[in-house]
């Protein structure tokens, strides 16, 4: 058997480590939606009461609500917004059920958007707030 040599050499090992990175990184994600699947004390996970909240409040939508939230979430990319709409959708549902109110309103998106938001993200919610003409005085103590 002969030794690699060259350039196939270099391949190879280039090869070895981009999978190894790219096994490691889809574990990791894996891994946290592992952990958002786990039941806590109450018997459901993160991602049970998020669906809970989801079908619990579908009711209270309006269509101006709903594209505003669609319009909220297009700067996401196109791979995880579905993820993202939910999500969002999960804590306005659950603000919505908490306050106990008839209708999702404009303000209720808001705050439900800012708050399902990571804090990472904040520079672009506030860019796109911008976008859409919509003062952030109000919502000053949530970021």
């Amino acid at each position: 058997m002969g030794q690699l040599t060259g350039w196939f050499l270099w391949f190879i090992l280039i090869w070895i480590f981009a999978f190894a990175g790219a096994m490691a990184i889809g574990g990791f994600f894996m891994f946290r939606k592992f952990l958002k699947r786990m039941p806590k004390d109450d018997g459901k996970s993160v991602m049970d009461w998020e669906e809970h909240y989801v079908n619990e409040s579908r009711h209270l939508w309006g269509e101006e609500e709903k594209a505003l939230l669609e319009d909220l979430v297009s700067p996401v990319p196109e791979l995880f917004r579905d993820v993202a709409r939910h999500k969002i959708a999960g804590k306005i549902g659950e603000l919505a059920l908490n306050e106990k109110v008839p209708k999702i309103t404009e303000e209720l998106v808001i705050r439900g958007y800012i708050e399902a938001t990571p804090k990472r993200d904040h520079k672009f919610l506030r860019k796109k707030l911008f976008e859409n003409r919509i003062d952030v005085a109000p919502y000053e103590h949530l970021f």
